[in-house]
């Protein structure tokens, strides 16, 4: 969303108009559910995704008319053959899709994109609530519990809510090889990124410009630099074994959305066994994800990252849903 809101800013300064298309209803199978958004000029597409393949292109058409006729428009595609409007595909679902003209200088909707990334800067989730009948839009802090529905959006009445979150924050322990690969996977997926190492030429903001935040700094006295907290995703993955186990105790002190820690399965057993004598519970090393990674047979860095990625998409897709996600590698010792 962070990168819809980003272009459609863009286009305001531009002084073009533009489509904001977002799935509001998802029934049975379909590429992409509600909340999907993308937007589209005159030209055609801009940013986001809606899924792709015919429900795309043919919203990215809907998209220019209601640019060119300044109008909004909520649209039904059925994904089954045979239909009275057959796009072709054949996912056997339909999706609802809202079509929001947005003016080039529509001053409401500059002060909600506005809104919306300074939210993101300052990690504040909330709400878009916008009138399917093409009235201003809205940024709210709660959303009232009886209203919440799939994804975390809500449909009700001419009314459709979706969540701005402004991304999980995932900090990385070492810059080496596999956290320079992993840092632009997490970012494309949405992760916000911070890398930390204690050497100056890898802990370069240069060498890795996605991230938010490079620090270089002692990894003895994280604290000091920065304060992970209970929704941080943690990979430790730094240049040794001996610092591996010293991160891994400090940031153990109190629960995290994720801790992943790189390593085979005997230095892994030398280091739980270390941290046990040195006062950390089983219970709590039986949630570290380690090896860390989906079992993908991965071999070279970018290999690794994308099973490290994969991992980190899973657990963050079982919270957003409330389920639980439990490592399923050896025991502690």
């Amino acid at each position: 969303m962070n990168a819809v809101v980003t272009r459609l800013l863009y286009e305001m300064d531009e002084k073009r108009d533009s489509c904001l298309v977002v799935i509001i209803k998802q029934q049975g199978s379909a590429p992409r559910g509600s909340g999907s958004v993308m937007l589209v000029g005159k030209a055609g597409h801009l940013a986001g995704t809606i899924g792709g393949g015919a429900v795309e292109k043919n919203s990215e058409i809907l998209a220019a008319k209601c640019i060119e006729e300044k109008q909004s428009l909520v649209h039904e595609f059925s994904l089954s053959p045979g239909k009275k409007e057959d796009i072709g595909m054949v996912c056997g679902g339909e999706v609802t899709v809202l079509f929001q003209y947005i003016s080039g200088t529509d001053a409401a909707w500059r002060e909600t994109a506005e809104t919306i990334i300074s939210r993101y800067h300052e990690r504040k989730d909330g709400w878009l609530v916008l009138d399917l009948d093409g009235g201003s839009p809205s940024v709210i802090d709660v959303l009232p519990p009886q209203t919440s529905g799939g994804n975390g959006c809500s449909l009700i009445g001419k009314s459709f809510s979706m969540p701005l979150n402004t991304g999980e924050r995932a900090i990385l322990f070492g810059a080496g090889h596999c956290g320079y690969a992993l840092a632009p996977i997490l970012d494309s997926v949405g992760f916000r990124v911070v890398v930390f190492d204690n050497r100056p030429e890898f802990a370069d903001p240069e060498r890795i410009p996605c991230a938010d935040r490079v620090i270089c700094g002692d990894f003895c006295r994280i604290s000091d630099y920065i304060e992970p907290d209970p929704e941080d995703y943690i990979v430790i993955m730094t240049s040794g074994h001996a610092f591996d186990r010293i991160v891994e105790k400090q940031v153990l002190t109190d629960k995290k959305a994720y801790v992943g820690v790189i390593g085979s399965s005997k230095k892994i057993a030398a280091v739980n066994k270390q941290l046990l004598e040195e006062g950390i519970s089983e219970d709590v090393l039986r949630e570290v994800y380690t090896p860390i990674g989906l079992p993908i047979k991965a071999a070279t860095p970018e290999e690794i990252a994308v099973s490290i990625a994969g991992e980190m998409i899973r657990v963050r897709a079982n919270r957003r849903l409330g389920i639980e996600d439990h490592p399923t590698h050896q025991p502690v010792h």
